[in-house]
């Protein structure tokens, strides 16, 4: 079984992609997509909820080429959390080692952070990794079990851009299947307000996190909310002097309020 972890926040056409060329490759009778609800090295104020993830990745899969050998799986919501690969395929070798054969598929991104992963030994010495290429990511780290996939499909794509252009309002088809976007569009996921309502309550949680109010004024900043927008950004400064990304926010709202409103900023 090829193991395939990941946020999924959300899936997109790349991700399945990737796991039907393993499918048609043949490297492993079936691919696990495993849903991480908490990644330890990612923001969870930016994660959908793990039910609205799994709801997708369940989509994704059954639409795709090999609905019966690509399949989502829970099993890091089982566990404890954050969650930890190693703790994960621990757990999998231990009460399934017996039945199946495990590999790991991921991307040259990836690989190259093996070695500031938990317990990176253990996976080093116990598992298959099977590497694709990521774009302007070339593989500097490797094991004496790493096959590296130079024909994978290659896709200038990522969750982040997916979620970015939501936010916007654009048409993201050529993202994501086209049932996860009538999902994500039903919930409202990744939407302007989402984005506002989860940052404004991971702030209630962490008030003294400076870049938490830089993504905020950043999202202020695109819905042409101002006021709030530098309110926030000027709260980032006062936690951090250091945040130059701040101020540059400030300035170029400045200059974009002095441009628009002449009579009020020129008497």
């Amino acid at each position: 079984m090829i193991l395939y972890f990941g946020s999924f926040n959300p899936i997109h056409r790349g991700h399945i992609a990737l796991a039907e060329y393993a499918i048609e490759k043949g490297l492993g009778d079936e691919v696990a997509m495993i849903i991480s609800p908490q990644n330890p090295f990612k923001q969870s104020w930016a994660q959908a909820a793990e039910t609205d993830r799994y709801e997708m990745v369940e989509i994704a899969c059954r639409n795709s080429r090999f609905p019966n050998q690509i399949v989502p799986s829970v099993i890091e919501f089982l566990l404890e959390k954050p969650s930890y690969t190693v703790n994960t395929l621990r757990h999998l070798k231990e009460n399934y080692g017996d039945k199946m054969e495990f590999s790991i598929l991921m991307g040259s991104d990836l690989i190259n952070q093996l070695p500031r992963w938990r317990e990176p030994e253990y996976i080093i010495e116990n598992f298959d990794l099977l590497v694709y290429p990521r774009p302007g990511e070339e593989m500097t780290f490797s094991t004496e079990r790493t096959t590296f996939l130079a024909d994978a499909p290659q896709f200038d794509l990522s969750s982040t851009a997916v979620r970015d252009a939501l936010e916007r309002g654009e048409n993201c088809s050529s993202m994501i299947d086209d049932e996860v976007a009538a999902f994500i569009s039903k919930k409202g996921l990744w939407s302007s307000a989402y984005k506002l309502t989860s940052l404004t309550t991971a702030i209630s949680r962490d008030e003294e996190n400076a870049d938490l109010y830089i993504e905020r004024g950043k999202c202020y900043f695109r819905r042409q909310e101002w006021g709030r927008a530098i309110n926030d950004f000027r709260r980032a400064i006062e936690l951090n002097p250091e945040a130059t990304e701040a101020r540059q926010f400030i300035e170029m709202t400045q200059e974009i309020l002095e441009f628009r409103y002449k009579d009020i900023y020129n008497p």
